[in-house]
């Protein structure tokens, strides 16, 4: 008798660990996390977004987020779990925590089921130390010589400037290795925008043919129009489009049309008078 109960105590708890074993695995898989930032990249004073989701939301469990520099602790938050399993955290990129460039670590940790964790790696750039390069382009004419275009630029180089007559445009090519800005220096002599009544225009920028909003800081009278325009990681071409670029351009344009016409009416006379 004794025997009997001593096995079926053995088959009682074998099933009861094989029991545990099974519904612990499946726990633990049914739970994990997922974390992202919004840029892989980001400059001191800029806005980090972070966010993720849970596999499974449950009701009172936050997740951690934390944020490591060189594996000291920059930044740490709790945060709460939304019902579709989602979250999300921001930070400022600035404070005395924020003075060394490099690659920073953001860690999520989602205790359910054990410890699941989620990582992600973004780099940062303080401001001493992000590359603002300002100096002065010539920019080829043609035969018309040329002139310069006074420029800087954070997040890139400058390549190359081009005058394009047939869209009274400057092509500036840049290499952008990150996002940033270039600001530009546009002499008016040789490039502008105005309207009928010769008060300025806005400038149409275009980055790799998609239109960007510039932000101009010159005032009417000055000799030149100063606009801001911000890039992002990869652009290539900044097109800036206005309506005369070399003043000459528009008079060699306007001379061959006068000719084309004098040419065209010239040819209709003789053609009138063999006929009769």
């Amino acid at each position: 008798m004794s025997i009997e109960i001593f096995m079926d105590s053995r088959i009682f708890y074998s099933l009861a660990l094989v029991l545990v074993i099974s519904t612990g695995t499946v726990f633990a898989e049914e739970f994990s996390v997922l974390i992202k930032t919004d840029d892989n990249n980001y400059d001191e004073g800029d806005t980090i977004v972070i966010s993720g989701e849970v596999s499974t939301a449950i009701p009172g469990v936050d997740v951690v987020i934390q944020l490591f520099s060189g594996g000291n602790m920059v930044a740490i938050a709790q945060k709460p779990i939304a019902q579709d399993g989602t979250f999300s955290h921001t930070i400022l990129a600035e404070g005395p925590l924020w003075k060394k460039s490099g690659t920073y670590l953001v860690r999520a940790s989602y205790e359910v089921g054990g410890v699941t964790i989620s990582e992600t790696e973004f780099t940062y750039s303080s401001k001493s130390e992000v590359s603002e390069i300002t100096t002065n382009f010539e920019v080829d004419a043609g035969s018309h010589g040329t002139f310069d275009v006074e420029y800087t630029i954070k997040g890139g180089t400058v390549k190359n400037m081009v005058v394009d007559s047939n869209t009274f445009a400057i092509i500036v090519q840049i290499d952008a290795t990150d996002e940033g800005e270039i600001v530009l220096e546009l002499p008016r002599e040789f490039i502008g925008a105005e309207k009928q009544d010769g008060k300025d225009d806005t400038f149409i920028v275009l980055i790799d043919g998609i239109e960007v909003e510039p932000q101009e800081t010159s005032a009417i009278g000055e000799d030149f129009r100063i606009i801001a325009i911000n890039f992002e990681q990869g652009d290539s071409d900044i097109e800036i489009i206005g309506t005369y670029v070399i003043p000459e351009f528009g008079t060699i344009v306007m001379m061959i049309l006068i000719v084309g016409i004098m040419v065209t009416v010239l040819v209709t006379r003789n053609k009138f008078q063999i006929s009769v």
